[in-house]
């Protein structure tokens, strides 16, 4: 997928001189530790700014238009803080390689009521306008993205049940078919077939942070959580809730005041553990046979 007005460039050299002028370059490169996708270093440059570049194989450069569409999208709602992307290329040198700058973000000190702030702007992202994300529906999103290394399929559809079942669940079902045993399948077609029985469609569709765990909220310049790395479409905000409660969860403060700032339908608690058998599933096909109990367990509790 492309991003318009996301500048791309041949090198990184061209990228900085067209950035910050002609004759500046890299004085120091600093690995950052990150995510098991991307190489992450911390550029200081020689005119004295650092910026945070992300790297990978040539082949891979989908990876960064995608994040790049992404924050865009987030950014445009007005309401919650995201990196600014610099630009996006892939630099001929040696094996070639992709690459995707942004500014660098140091967060040093928090606001005060840190997760209360970050629940009332989720919860305005969640109410912001999407029509620019679907045309055509509802659900969905203007083009196919990535959850973490694995595509993400955001064909634009009219209902929600409809849009999960065959954009997200059906396809990781497929590319995990060689774990399940008879049984186990025709567990699955049953789920498949109740899903209309168990999710509700929104009140209204909401622009998703769509990977919204605790690793992709930072520290922003303004002492405020920023997200990063998102995996953005359009859907019920309750998968981006679900989300948070998967690996560990957020302080309750966080949840307490969402609900206050965006009262959600009844019977979320019923749903949440359907929406995170999407990254279960993905975890599985991605990490292997670790994720599959849990799996399991998700299906046989939906499958009666």
């Amino acid at each position: 997928m492309g991003f318009v007005g996301l500048q791309e460039y041949a090198s990184i050299e061209g990228a900085l001189g067209s950035l910050f002028g002609s004759g500046i370059g890299i004085a120091r490169m600093d690995r950052v530790a990150g995510g098991d996708i991307n190489e992450a270093y911390r550029l200081a440059l020689t005119n004295g700014k650092c910026i945070f570049m992300k790297a990978n194989r040539k082949e891979n450069a989908s990876f960064f238009a995608a994040e790049a569409a992404g924050l865009a999208a987030i950014a445009e709602t007005g309401v919650i803080g995201t990196p600014n992307v610099l630009c996006a290329g892939t630099d001929e040198e040696g094996a070639g390689r992709s690459f995707l700058l942004m500014e660098w973000i140091e967060g040093k000190g928090r606001v005060k009521d840190y997760w209360g702030v970050l629940a009332r702007q989720l919860a305005a992202m969640h109410r912001a306008e999407t029509r620019n994300f679907t045309a055509g529906g509802k659900f969905g999103f203007s083009g196919d993205n990535y959850i973490g290394a694995n595509g993400q399929i955001n064909k634009v559809y009219g209902s929600w049940t409809d849009f999960f079942r065959e954009c997200r669940l059906e396809p990781q079902f497929r590319q995990a078919f060689r774990y399940f045993e008879a049984g186990g399948r025709k567990k699955i077609t049953r789920l498949l077939e109740r899903i209309e029985d168990i999710l509700m469609e929104p009140e209204y569709p909401s622009l998703l942070h769509g990977d919204l765990w605790s690793g992709n909220v930072i520290t922003g310049s303004d002492g405020k959580a920023w997200l990063i790395d998102p995996a953005v479409y359009v859907g019920h905000a309750e998968a981006d809730l679900a989300m948070t409660e998967l690996f560990g969860g957020f302080p309750q403060v966080f949840y307490d005041v969402y609900r206050e700032a965006a009262p959600m339908q009844p019977g979320y608690e019923r749903r949440r553990d359907l929406y995170n058998l999407y990254h279960l599933l993905n975890h599985l096909n991605l990490f292997g046979r670790a994720y599959l109990p849990s799996v399991m367990r998700t299906i046989e509790e939906y499958a009666l």
